[in-house]
């Protein structure tokens, strides 16, 4: 499948309304989509920033798109299949796909960059657990 040409997109997170799941069951976490086709001219990537405030969780979760996580700021502890991995800034996190991961709570203020491999968020199927 080939994508049409698009031209450099520019974004500023500042502008962007914040997401959250309509099941409290998935978790409190909320995001800003940067980058998805179905809401800007670009393909091939999703990226966004979540956002966690003391006390928000983060039920766990896959999905088949593998996906990095980037601390932007705070620190929270990422359970990737039973394992714990404490994002901070500056930490990068691969987290594979299919592999069951999430934040049971966060202790304090946490944002950290998202990305996957996909043309638009809606593609992504979370399966929580």
């Amino acid at each position: 499948m080939t994508h049409p040409p698009h031209l450099p997109q520019n974004v500023d997170q500042a502008d962007l309304p914040e997401a959250s799941w309509d099941d409290p069951a998935r978790g409190s976490v909320r995001w800003k989509t940067l980058f998805s086709g179905d809401v800007t001219a670009t393909d091939s990537l999703v990226c966004g920033i979540a956002l966690m405030s003391p006390g928000d969780t983060f039920a766990l979760h896959f999905h088949p798109q593998p996906e990095v996580y980037f601390g932007l700021e705070g620190e929270v502890d990422v359970t990737v299949n039973n394992t714990i991995h404490r994002l901070k800034p500056g930490v990068a996190l691969f987290i594979p796909g299919n592999a069951v991961h999430g934040v049971i709570r966060a202790d304090q203020p946490a944002r950290w960059f998202y990305s996957f491999a996909a043309d638009s968020f809606a593609e992504i199927a979370y399966t929580f657990v």
